[in-house]
C-alpha cells in the first residue's frame, strides 16, 4: 500500500517546542511537545529535537513519507534559514537552523517567523483558503504579523517584513524591550492588555475582580471572563485594545487593501469582546475608498496543533511537487 505524504512541521516557541506530521489535506496525525530549553545551549535543544522527530516518526514509517520540514521559530529568517538574534532564545546571535536540520534529517527544509507560518497555514487549510492578498495577526504574549500580497508571502529584501507589533502607536508611549516606545505589542497582546487593566485600576475607583490579583499572575482569559461578567475595569480594557488594533489596521488596509485581516491566538480567543472595538474603530479610521470592504475576521484553524499546521503548511508551499 502507498505512503501517505506528509510533512513535518515543528513551531519553535519560548518555553515549548511542538512538532508533528501535517498531510495536505490540513490534518495534524501525529504531535509531540517538548521544552525549548530556551535557556540552554543549543545542542541540548537540538538532542531533545532530533530524538523527539525519531520517536514520532519511526513507529509510522511504514504508514508516512516525510517530503519536507516547516520550521516556524522566533526571529526566523526565510532567506538565509537563520534564526537571527532571537531575544527569548540564548542560543547564541546567529542559529543556522535550516542548515543543521538537513545535515542530520536530510530532508528539504524551509524556516520563517511563527506569524509567517500561521498566514501560510491559514492560506492553505484555514479561512484565507483561495484568497491572495490578507493579513494574519497573531496576538499572544506578543503580536505578529503576516502578510500575503499576490498570493506570496511578503519577506522584504532582507526576510524581515511585515513586523506590525513594532509599528509606533502612541509616540513616546509605553516601553518596549526592543527600546522602542509606544508600539502595537505593547497595546495590542496579552502583556498589552494586563498593562492596559493596570493603569485602569490605578485612574478608576470601580470595583473589579481584577483588583484581587497580581499582574504576574493575570492572563488574557482572566480579563475575557471578567468582561463577560460586566466587569467595567475589563470591559474598558477590551474597549482600549480594540480601538488601538483598529486604527493600526485601518492604516495596514491603506498601504496594502487586503480582502482580510484574521486575528489568531490566545489573545483572539476572547472573540467579540476584542473584535467588535476592533471593527467598529477600524472602520471609523479607514479612507472612504477602502470602507466596508475589508473583513476582519478569527482564525477558524483549532485545536492544540495550530502553529504545528502552520510550520507543515509553509513545507507543503514550498515543496510540494
Amino acid at each position: 500500500m502507498a505512503k501517505t505524504a506528509v510533512t513535518l512541521g515543528i513551531d519553535i516557541g519560548g518555553t515549548n517546542t511542538k512538532l508533528g506530521l501535517v498531510n495536505n489535506a490540513g490534518r495534524c496525525v501525529i504531535s509531540k511537545s517538548i521544552p525549548t530549553y530556551a535557556e540552554e545551549n543549543l545542542d541540548t535543544f537540538l538532542d531533545h529535537l532530533f530524538k523527539t522527530v525519531e520517536e514520532i516518526t519511526e513507529p509510522v514509517a511504514e504508514h508516512f513519507e516525510i517530503k519536507a520540514v516547516g520550521i516556524g521559530a522566533p526571529n526566523a529568517n526565510f532567506y538565509s534559514g537563520c534564526i537571527e538574534e532571537a531575544p527569548n532564545l540564548k542560543w547564541g546571535k546567529l542559529v543556522p537552523l535550516v542548515e543543521i536540520v538537513e545535515e542530520k534529517i536530510k530532508l528539504p527544509t524551509v524556516l520563517t517567523n511563527d506569524a509567517n507560518a500561521a498566514a501560510i497555514g491559514e492560506m492553505l487549510f484555514g479561512v484565507a483558503k483561495g484568497m491572495k492578498n490578507f493579513i494574519v495577526i497573531t496576538l499572544g504574549t506578543g503580536l505578529g504579523s503576516g502578510i500575503v500580497v499576490n498570493g506570496e508571502l511578503v519577506y522584504g529584501h532582507d526576510g524581515f517584513a511585515g513586523e506590525l507589533g513594532h509599528v509606533t502607536v502612541i509616540p513616546e508611549g509605553r516601553d518596549h524591550t526592543t527600546g522602542l516606545k509606544g508600539s502595537l505589542e505593547t497595546y495590542v497582546s496579552a502583556t498589552g492588555i494586563k498593562r492596559t487593566v493596570f493603569e485602569l485600576l490605578s485612574l478608576r475607583i470601580h470595583p473589579s475582580r481584577l483588583r484581587e490579583v497580581s499582574f504576574n499572575n493575570l492572563v488574557a482569559k482572566d480579563i475575557a471572563t471578567a468582561a463577560q461578567e460586566g466587569d467595567l475595569i475589563a470591559t474598558e480594557a477590551f474597549e482600549y485594545t480594540g480601538k488601538i488594533l483598529g486604527v493600526a489596521l485601518a492604516n495596514s488596509v491603506a498601504h496594502l487593501s487586503p480582502e482580510a485581516i484574521i486575528l489568531f491566538g490566545g489573545l483572539a480567543n476572547a472573540g467579540d469582546l476584542l473584535l467588535d472595538p476592533t471593527k467598529k474603530h477600524f472602520e471609523k479610521n479607514l479612507l472612504h475608498i477602502f470602507r466596508n470592504k475589508v473583513k476582519i475576521t478569527l482564525s477558524d484553524l483549532k485545536g492544540d496543533n495550530t502553529a504545528v499546521l502552520g510550520a507543515g503548511a509553509l513545507a507543503w508551499k514550498n515543496f510540494e511537487g
